[in-house]
């Protein structure tokens, strides 16, 4: 098995489905001309080396940590300026994961933890930001005009040890002003509502999928009531793994409420705690905890929802009254 060290950057185009579902050939083909004018010119700069290069994606090789992440910080730049003239909602941008680290290589291709870190980092990142691992951090320090922003350690799914965070402090993140991250996004006409990723307090990262399941199909069931507004999933699936201030977040997602939860299992049991949260006053003006047998997941995950909807449903209604 043939072995070596590599700086790797994962980045994921954000809304990929959403843009396809309104425009696929329209998007499509400005992905490829983004990729041609813009991506291809700045990694042969900076000596980086396409390993894979999927629908909304690239997994990139550097033989040094700095390239990349002066990569990194030119790609989000010149990402920016390229869609600077298109409407806000059809902007092109991505989400950047580096991390330096041992790789298992293939012929052409790389596997492993130093891979599957560098992805999970693009994950916790923002539209636009780059967030590396503590082991990236230690060799860009000091040797790039970039600045680092220190977000604590976070469990990362299927590794055993947490990982340090920092984030690159671009334009697109952390650079703003005080006064603009007190701004808040107008709320609409009607009920609006953000789900939360729910936590996975069973401590087993395999558990993962049922906590993220639970959300998704908690903003699936809320979206069919036309009289809500709710956040899409690619929105509030950016605070996955980082530490939630409720309000904060309603001011960025432009919501009056938050609903947030944890999931549990033990043994054939599983138990769903839910709460919402208005975010005008900070109040709980609901919470429910439920307990049931794990037998079809699916089914259990189905039947949760929309109880859940069917508790909430009543609760915004009465709260907007």
């Amino acid at each position: 098995m043939k072995r070596r060290l590599a700086a790797i950057l994962a980045a994921d185009l954000v809304g990929y489905t959403r843009l396809m579902g309104d425009d696929e050939a329209g998007t499509h083909q400005r992905l490829a001309d983004l990729r041609e004018k813009v991506l291809e010119p700045l990694l042969a700069r900076h000596r980086g080396r396409v390993v894979k290069l999927m629908g909304d994606g690239l997994l990139v090789e550097f033989a040094s940590l700095v390239d990349a992440v002066d990569c990194a910080v030119a790609w989000q730049s010149a990402v920016a300026q390229h869609e600077v003239r298109q409407d806000e909602d059809r902007r092109l941008s991505f989400r950047i994961g580096i991390n330096l680290g041992d790789v298992i290589v293939e012929g052409e291709d790389i596997y492993g933890d130093g891979v599957n870190i560098a992805s999970r980092l693009e994950g916790l990142a923002e539209p636009g930001g780059i967030c590396l691992s503590g082991d990236a951090y230690r060799h860009a320090r000091g040797k790039t005009v970039a600045e680092f922003e220190d977000l604590g350690e976070r469990k990362i799914k299927n590794v055993a040890e947490p990982v340090r965070v920092y984030r690159v402090l671009t334009r697109a993140s952390g650079a703003a002003s005080a006064k603009d991250a007190d701004k808040r996004l107008a709320l609409p006409d009607r009920p609006s509502v953000a789900v939360l990723p729910f936590s996975n307090m069973s401590g087993n990262p395999e558990q993962e999928y049922l906590a993220d399941g639970m959300a998704e199909d908690i903003i699936t069931a809320l979206s069919r009531y036309r009289w809500f507004f709710v956040i899409a999933r690619n929105s509030s699936f950016s605070y996955k793994g980082r530490p939630v201030d409720v309000t904060q977040v309603a001011k960025e997602l432009g919501v009056r409420y938050v609903l947030e939860g944890s999931v549990r299992k033990g043994g054939d049991r599983v138990r769903v705690t839910a709460q919402l949260i208005d975010a005008e006053t900070a109040k709980h003006i609901w919470a429910e905890r439920y307990d049931r047998h794990l037998e079809d997941i699916f089914s259990l995950q189905d039947e949760i929802a929309e109880t859940i909807v069917a508790a909430i449903e009543p609760e915004l209604g009465a709260a907007e009254r």
